[in-house]
């Protein structure tokens, strides 16, 4: 069955935006590999509900901050399918309570360019790697950032900059990167944590605009998926004030596309 599908892994996928966009690519017909860490029973409820709906998927643990796990999560999906189409770097981190100093960069840099180059072997000729961040990442160094989420923004803008620089050695495999960016998401996680931390930070970004639900950013990362567009493309999900006035980096090759 899955012969007749693509092949998507979505990292970070038990819950939040990496479930629902799990969910939606089912539903438009991908196999979709479940990634977790740590929540198994919350990853199985997402792949129940994916054969439910009459789609296909399965789950797969790996810490993606293990280079031992990820190696063999690799390894498990050659053996099973012998290829990837879609590779959605979702999962990211760095308010966990107790992380260490250098976590949120180990994590949301050095990880994400790890899983890149140990999937290599698997990524052929029209695949695609989609990149989720944030506007508070993605704008870091030209919009304000909460304290609280600094060390995240730095992080994943970071990361996004080491991805970026792949995007020749990429594009001569035929593997597409695509960014997607969202103001906060309304229901993640992060957005709950931050709520807690700085009340304030998220009630001004409630005030610029309504944040853009979990749905809504899953969509676009779907459509990521889906649509032609050139390497280093950056699709926008809310947060219109981010991009008034905005230029974007040098480093920032490919167009862009607002939604919302």
């Amino acid at each position: 069955m899955t012969q007749r599908r693509r092949i998507t892994v979505v990292t970070g996928a038990s819950r939040g935006i990496g479930a629902e966009t799990a969910r939606q690519l089912a539903a438009a017909g991908d196999h979709v590999i479940v990634n977790y860490r740590e929540k198994r029973r919350r990853a199985e409820t997402v792949v129940a509900e994916i054969a439910a709906a009459g789609g296909s998927g399965e789950t797969l643990g790996a810490d993606i901050a293990d280079p031992a796990a990820v190696a063999a999560m690799i390894a498990t999906i050659g053996a099973r399918h012998g290829r990837l189409d879609t590779l959605v770097l979702n999962a990211s981190g760095g308010l966990e309570r107790g992380a260490a100093v250098d976590y949120a960069m180990t994590l949301n840099r050095d990880a994400q360019v790890h899983l890149v180059r140990t999937a290599l072997p698997l990524l052929g000729d029209g695949t695609r790697i989609i990149f989720i961040t944030s506007h508070q990442a993605h704008f870091h160094g030209r919009k304000p950032v909460p304290a609280d989420y600094e060390p995240i923004a730095r992080s994943k803008r970071a990361g996004e900059d080491a991805l970026r620089a792949m995007i020749p050695e990429l594009s001569a495999r035929g593997i597409a990167l695509r960014i997607v960016s969202g103001d906060m998401i309304d229901g993640t996680i992060i957005v709950r944590l931050l709520e807690r931390r700085d009340p304030d930070a998220v009630a001004v970004r409630r005030g610029q605009a309504a944040l853009p639900t979990i749905a809504e950013f899953a969509a676009e990362v779907v459509a990521a998926c889906r649509t032609d567009t050139e390497s280093g493309h950056t699709t926008y999900v809310g947060g219109p004030d981010y991009l008034r006035g905005s230029v974007p980096r040098e480093a920032d090759t490919g167009a862009a596309s607002v939604s919302g």
